[in-house]
């Protein structure tokens, strides 16, 4: 039960051990260009780019001109007739372009009209996000009520926004969360710091609840490579609203659902009931790409001898599967059997437990409880050295000073540079696949 395009492998040790009860496993799921059967282009898209244009957008001024320059990339990476809309957030949210509220469709001329509106932008007042976010979901409500009066269809599959900011938002975390609980399901928003005074958590926290990325930029000059970049990947969507399903037995408890690839992203939480045994966790828009996802199921055991399917997994559009795998679990009395390891769950664990570390020690070095995060932070080192995560372990020597790798021994700096601190943060849930995979 798989469609041309889709693929998926399923990584487990399905022995366990007599009266054992947890079954983890790790499905991987990639998906080919053209995939999805009767597609043959991707699918509808519109986009808001919002931009912080608070006062501290001013300081260096090299912000707010990469700023402008990035979202003039994006809008130059949309495809032709795409809806689009530009905002502009300080303690409230304007429209830049169009200057009504609603959206255009890219072309030439409107472009242009971008462009000029665009340079026309500067910087003042404060940071309210969300508001930013709030005009952004009714923009995207108002075109899907626009086409639906002209008989054109549905609106947008995807719904995608950028969001850039240089600061933490200076609302209630009440109101950015409630504003979140809104948007949630209704576009995809990619979040990026820049300058000095954005926090990891904010970015993470929109991302999390708009299935989009987080990520801080070292400099602002790397804004307009980013802003197309990420606007060529929406554009390259080619389908929308696609859920991962999971089917368990009777008397058996999720424990978890989990992406784990290309970032961790807990979705347990997110479970939509289709019956008792069946659930859907949201994943957003796809293209030509691929992504892990650790289930955890218990179940109740089984004589020594016997198999289960302990869990069907499967990508659904809709109510069309794309691809489906399962899961099983057998009991045995073999002890070689039911302690060898899964590499792929032991790799996920770790990664997890990694980015538990740096978020834990990051949070604890912000709070100034020097002991904790000193101890949390070296666990992230020694977890980074054990895993072959070079990447993450130069990250971490921004913020400690390494004595002992394998120990797991670290000073904290005194002084670290802020943007390198947050974007340890920010890039804590970002993961690799097990060697040679």
């Amino acid at each position: 039960m798989t469609e041309p395009g889709f693929t998926a492998d399923v990584y487990q040790n399905e022995y366990l051990p007599e009266g054992g009860r947890v079954v983890d496993a790790v499905v991987t799921v990639t998906a080919a260009s053209g995939g999805f059967v009767g597609r043959t282009s991707a699918a509808s898209s519109a986009q808001v780019i919002i931009i912080d244009t608070s006062g501290s957008m001013a300081y260096p001024p090299t912000k707010l001109t990469n700023a402008k320059k990035a979202t003039l990339a994006a809008v130059h990476a949309l495809h032709d007739g795409v809806p689009f809309a530009i905002v502009s957030g300080d303690s409230m949210a304007r429209m830049v372009y169009p200057t009504r509220e609603g959206m255009e469709a890219a072309s030439p001329a409107t472009r242009a009209r971008a462009e000029n509106a665009v340079r026309r932008l500067s910087a003042s007042g404060g940071t309210a996000m969300s508001t930013w976010l709030k005009l952004a979901e009714r923009l995207f409500a108002e075109n899907g009520r626009s086409v639906a009066e002209r008989g054109d269809g549905h609106g947008a599959d995807v719904n995608h926004a950028i969001l850039l900011t240089d600061g933490q938002n200076g609302e209630p975390a009440s109101r950015l969360t409630d504003v979140l609980g809104l948007c949630e399901g209704k576009f995809v928003c990619d979040s990026r710091g820049v300058g000095t005074d954005w926090r990891a958590t904010e970015l993470r926290q929109i991302a999390s609840a708009l299935l989009g990325s987080a990520d801080g930029l070292e400099s602002p000059e790397q804004l307009p490579d980013v802003f197309q970049a990420l606007t060529e990947r929406a554009m390259g969507k080619e389908i929308a609203r696609v859920s991962l399903r999971l089917w368990t037995p009777a008397g058996s408890t999720v424990r978890f659902v989990k992406q784990v690839f290309p970032h961790i992203e807990d979705l347990t939480g997110r479970r939509t009931a289709v019956s008792d045994r069946i659930g859907d966790y949201p994943t957003g828009a796809w293209g030509a790409e691929s992504r892990d996802y650790h289930v955890s199921i218990e179940v109740e055991p089984d004589a020594v001898g016997e198999e289960i399917l302990a869990a069907r997994v499967s990508l659904v559009a809709g109510e069309r599967t794309l691809v489906q795998k399962l899961v099983l679990a057998r009991w045995t009395d073999d002890t070689a059997l039911s302690t060898r390891l899964s590499p792929h769950v032991a790799h996920y664990t770790g990664q997890a437990d990694l980015a538990a570390a740096i978020q834990e020690g990051m949070a604890a070095r912000a709070a100034g409880d020097d002991e904790v995060a000193t101890a949390k932070l070296g666990a992230a080192v020694r977890l980074a050295a054990a895993s072959g995560r070079d990447d993450t372990a130069k990250l971490l020597r921004k913020v400690v000073d390494v004595v002992d790798e394998e120990s797991g021994t670290v000073r904290l700096k005194r002084t670290p540079d802020a943007v390198d601190a947050e974007i340890v943060d920010v890039r804590s849930t970002v993961t690799r696949r097990v060697r040679g995979s």
